[in-house]
């Protein structure tokens, strides 16, 4: 078959929130996550030096901030955010739910 349909909603969420679908999505270039952020959900500090995957942060839906590096980045729905994979990144939401898509790759 030359596609893989998947809703992500049928994935468990990982911390309350991330909805990994590389794997269900059988990619093996890419990994997308869905992330849907409660109010005030704050997702761990982390950078991807080890994979050298970069990162782009799609908010589909919200407010939120994103600090890369220690420094805080406003995002509003639209905003799209690339990351270099040495830089540490945390995403903050705000005060009404959001969702962020990210997709990342070597």
């Amino acid at each position: 078959m030359s596609y893989t349909k998947v809703d992500y909603t049928d994935t468990e969420p990982v911390a309350d929130a991330m909805h990994f679908l590389r794997d269900p999505l059988e990619c093996e270039q890419v990994g997308v996550t869905v992330v849907d952020c409660d109010p005030g959900w704050t997702g761990k500090p982390h950078n991807h030096a080890d994979q050298d995957h970069e990162e782009v942060y799609v908010l589909v839906e919200g407010e939120a901030t994103v600090t890369v590096d220690g420094e805080d980045v406003s995002m509003t729905a639209g905003d799209a955010l690339r990351i270099d994979p040495d830089s540490e990144r945390q995403i903050q939401n705000g005060e009404r739910q959001s969702q962020f898509v990210l997709v990342g790759a070597p």
